[in-house]
């Protein structure tokens, strides 16, 4: 089923995805958190939804799963939601997840990703700590 959704999301099919990636989720045994499935799963959805433009689902799933294995060391899961967290507007959460991506994949993560993001990390990653200009 995720290979089924993974053929979908890389055609642009985001919706059919997203149901064939539900699908799989849903097969996991209780808690779903406990499964290193869960977070690449979880990923998936958040990626789906990321690239189809509705961030706020790309936040929740990607938020997600951070509860699940392996997660918290995973650069391209913080660039992801720190990207969601960008275009919702939440700029302090945004700073936090794209260091993280920055920090643990250098600046290469952010090479086929729209500019602004790497842009805004450097803006505030250069910022004067007393926030003056």
């Amino acid at each position: 089923m995720s290979a089924e959704g993974d053929a979908s999301a890389e055609q642009g099919r985001y919706r059919e995805a997203l149901a064939k990636y539900a699908e799989a989720l849903g097969l996991l045994p209780e808690p779903t958190t406990d499964w290193e499935a869960a977070t690449w799963l979880l990923a998936a959805i958040g990626d789906a939804h990321f690239l189809a433009g509705d961030y706020e689902p790309a936040r929740a799933a990607l938020s997600d799963a951070m509860h699940c294995p392996d997660a918290i060391s995973n650069p391209f899961l913080h660039l992801r939601l720190g990207q969601s967290q960008f275009e919702l507007g939440n700029l302090e959460r945004a700073e936090d997840e794209l260091t993280r991506a920055y920090m643990g994949a250098g600046p290469s993560i952010f090479k086929h990703e729209d500019p602004k993001y790497f842009e805004y990390l450097k803006s505030v990653l250069n910022a004067p700590a007393d926030g003056g200009g």
